[in-house]
């Protein structure tokens, strides 16, 4: 169990690769804006005990791996990141405030899959291997012992 991490209540492995862009996919994560991006969102993630696995801030994009508590949804950290670093950055870098006009430095969406140690198959293998009483032919919900 060496790549589990632990809270109070579980033991757990949840790996997510998110990627988000900025508005219309303008170059504008270069130089210090890049780098103060990546301090914002190393930051976000220690608050929200996220561990960054890998990360890359591209010019137009941001790729992460993470490993995400399981309290914590991705769709709420996306938001709560994308949120958190458009306002501050755009505080900053005056620059940055001309060129989206006060509004969001990020597109509306992203893209997210988990990144897991078991395939679906084995999942389907050792549910398939539990001890069943009642089978069904083409069923794959089944009922143990009843």
């Amino acid at each position: 169990m060496g790549d589990y991490r632990k809270s109070a209540h579980c033991i757990y492995d949840m790996k997510y690769h998110i990627v988000w862009i900025t508005k219309c996919r303008k170059p504008v994560l270069m130089g210090e804006i890049a780098i103060r991006t990546r301090e914002m969102i190393r930051k976000l993630c220690r608050i929200n005990d996220v561990e960054i696995l890998s990360g890359y801030v591209g010019k137009d994009h941001i790729h992460l791996l993470v490993s995400v508590p399981p309290y914590l949804s991705v769709d709420k950290l996306v938001q709560y990141m994308k949120r958190n670093t458009s306002r501050k950055l755009q505080m900053e870098y005056k620059g940055l405030k001309m060129e989206f006009w006060g509004r969001q430095l990020w597109a509306g969406g992203y893209f997210v899959a988990s990144n897991g140690n078991v395939t679906d198959e084995i999942i389907q293998e050792y549910i398939k291997n539990q001890d069943i009483v009642e089978r069904k032919k083409n069923d794959n919900f089944e009922v143990g012992q009843l």
